[in-house]
């Protein structure tokens, strides 16, 4: 309530006052849940949203907006390059084409933190696709053991993580 009113009547009334206070600000909000559903849900007010809801602008998950992906890959592997003082780190083709077909349920922070991590652990100059690890690997390789007990489970995924942190 106290957010419609500074919204509706641009003033605010400092904790302890009762003085009215202008304000003049520009509100920016962002979310990734469907406003309309929750308002049907109850779960957000309606007046809130027609008063937020000036200019809308849908920005598509990573995994739908194609080559963003590798122009965001490249920005974050010069950052990260430049804060671990490893200049001159390259992306090989396959990890492109890795990185492009991972469907990056984590967005852009997802990969932002998977290029990081790429770049700390490289010896070489050129990543490749060993040099990301990506939930597909463990999924893809977890469904191919669905026939094992836990305890031969747990002894693949534990050779398979130690191969992948030495290469």
């Amino acid at each position: 309530a106290k957010l419609l009113n500074a919204l509706q009547n641009r003033t605010i009334t400092k904790i302890g006052s009762s003085k009215h206070v202008p304000i003049d600000i520009r509100l920016i909000s962002a979310t990734n849940k469907d406003l309309a559903g929750m308002i049907t849900d109850g779960l957000f007010r309606e007046d809130l949203f027609y008063r937020i809801n000036t200019i809308t602008i849908e920005l598509p998950p990573l995994r739908q907006r194609g080559n963003d992906i590798l122009l965001l890959a490249d920005y974050f592997l010069n950052k990260y390059a430049t804060k671990y003082d490893k200049y001159g780190l390259k992306i090989n083709n396959k990890a492109s084409q890795l990185l492009l077909n991972y469907s990056w349920p984590g967005n852009v922070r997802e990969l932002q933190h998977c290029i990081e991590k790429a770049v700390i652990l490289a010896d070489e100059r050129v990543l490749d696709e060993n040099s990301f690890s990506l939930k597909n690997n463990y999924e893809s390789h977890t469904s191919k053991i669905l026939d094992v007990t836990i305890d031969e489970m747990e002894k693949e995924m534990i050779i398979a993580h130690i191969n992948n942190e030495n290469r």
